[in-house]
């Protein structure tokens, strides 16, 4: 049975405000004496860099730091040598699979590491900005309209700019999205955006600045985890489905995907104004338009695709369909190469799926999983590449015995190896996006111990309580201020601050 275990579950955020800058230390009472945000950082940054082995190996090593507010994208960039040095211009097709990644993950690549982080945060944005609140509206929706989307979800520094926000439904049983009906209110014209609809990802392109920086103009594709009613019921639907049945031009009728993952995929409302066109149709008619229109102008154009749980499902579906349906084809004849970067993604087909995606279709992937979670090793539970050689799952799928098989690249990081961590039966900890990104930034290669490379650990606890609890980092703490209740001119509450605010989902 697939299964998939939200990064956020139930996020006390809201449409109504930008996200706030939320300092990561806790004030002391009054009176006491503390540091400023950025004479804490600046304290901080001139200490010695702490290099600890493994729990196993050290005592309890005291939290190197826990920092003020930053702009992680420009942070990243400065400690990690993502831009600047010419690294990565040089190397953007290595560091975007074109070897499959041979020799860059243990020891793990320096510029890899980077550029895995700055898509894992991509992914992340779309929980931060994901609009959970019953009451509101928008629930439902993108929280921040896309001018300001990565400026408003703490990354200023990205290089990057949406394109298009992505809406998703897949309400074939005719349920509620939400366990409680969204919210209505009384005026009359107060409706609903979608009562199926949901924003599942956008489409991003790098800056003309960025652009130089890496290399290539890249297009940007991420895709968000589980979060509604609908998209559990999408996890939990474990048949197969030939691929060609849900609309996408395989030729192939022995490629066959989880019926749940296609079916949100796929799946569209044509009374629904934002789910007209399907997720798929939306992704591939952006992705098409940006690669023309950079090509036209004589660039060189990558496409790059992420997600987490379910969205990397969704990531790995639509790489599929971009490179199988030449959206990523050029004028001239050639193809701007198709990669996935995946973070805690179940498996998603079968055999000739994974044939046709990394042999005939030459798309990359490179998962990134903790070894401790579960929903990597589902659907497939039984029959999959780990319990059974190639030749038996060959012969199980020709009777029609639904078999699963990881697509591309692990790599496979192990929480238990973080002494910032701690030990915890909660199994969502296992699973959690800013979790597995605080992995990716300690980890050096196998046995070469743990060491920090500037991003903040506090991240972690964001939406879950993962964080040992000596290090004073508050569980789930990522909210908008005062949930969005807002004062209004006459000085009282407003609630819902949806009488005298107006907007449209994700500011369209």
């Amino acid at each position: 049975m697939a299964a998939s275990v939200s990064s956020c579950p139930s996020l006390p955020i809201s449409h109504r405000q930008p996200a706030p800058n939320l300092p990561f230390q806790r004030q002391p009472p009054t009176g006491e004496r503390w540091l400023s945000n950025a004479a804490l950082t600046n304290a901080l940054r001139r200490r010695p860099r702490r290099v600890v082995a493994s729990v196993a190996t050290t005592g309890r090593p005291a939290l190197a730091s826990v920092t003020g507010d930053v702009d992680r994208g420009s942070q990243l960039a400065e400690t990690s040598g993502r831009s600047g040095d010419g690294q990565l211009a040089a190397r953007w097709r290595e560091i975007h699979g074109a070897s499959n990644w041979e020799g860059l993950l243990d020891p793990l690549d320096a510029a890899l590491r980077a550029e895995l982080i700055r898509y894992g945060e991509f992914a992340q944005a779309t929980y931060d900005s994901f609009d959970y609140d019953r009451f509101s509206p928008y629930c439902g929706s993108c929280r921040f309209p896309p001018r300001t989307f990565f400026r408003d979800v703490g990354l200023a520094g990205a290089g990057y700019e949406v394109s298009r926000y992505l809406y998703a439904t897949c309400n074939d049983l005719k349920l509620p999205n939400f366990t409680h009906r969204k919210h209505k209110s009384a005026a009359a014209d107060d409706k609903l955006w979608s009562e199926s609809g949901t924003f599942i990802g956008y489409v991003a392109v790098s800056t003309d600045e960025q652009t130089a920086r890496i290399g290539r103009r890249d297009v940007a594709v991420a895709w968000r985890g589980t979060i509604t009613r609908l998209e559990w019921v999408a996890d939990l639907t474990a048949s197969q489905r030939r691929l060609s049945d849900m609309g996408v031009p395989c030729p192939d009728p022995d490629v066959k995907v989880e019926l749940g993952f296609a079916e949100l995929y796929t799946g569209k409302d044509v009374d629904c104004r934002f789910c007209r066109y399907s997720a798929r149709e939306q992704a591939l008619a952006e992705v098409r338009k940006l690669v023309e229109l950079y090509h036209g102008r004589g660039e060189e154009v990558s496409v790059t695709v992420t997600g987490h749980s379910l969205g990397s499902a969704l990531a790995m579906l639509s790489a599929f369909d971009v490179a199988e349906t030449g959206a990523n084809a050029t004028p001239g004849g050639g193809e701007a190469p198709v990669c996935v970067f995946s973070f805690a993604g179940p498996r998603v087909g079968n055999l000739r799926f994974r044939e046709r995606f990394e042999r005939e279709l030459g798309v990359r992937a490179l998962r990134v999983v903790d070894v401790h979670d579960s929903v990597p090793k589902v659907p497939g539970a039984f029959f999959n590449e780990a319990a059974f050689p190639e030749g038996v799952l060959r012969a199980v799928d020709g009777l029609g015995g639904g078999v699963y098989t990881h697509l591309g690249v692990p790599l496979a990081l192990d929480h238990e190896a973080s002494p910032f961590l701690k030990k915890t039966m909660d199994i969502s900890c296992y699973h959690n996006l800013e979790a597995h990104l605080h992995l990716l930034d300690g980890f050096r290669g196998t046995g070469e111990g743990f060491e920090l490379r500037g991003r903040d650990p506090a991240l972690v606890n964001k939406s879950a309580d993962f964080l040992r609890d000596d290090h004073m980092v508050p569980p789930v703490w990522y909210q908008a201020e005062n949930k969005g209740m807002v004062r209004t001119e006459d000085g009282m509450g407003a609630a819902a601050a949806a009488q005298g605010h107006r907007r449209t989902p994700g500011g369209h």
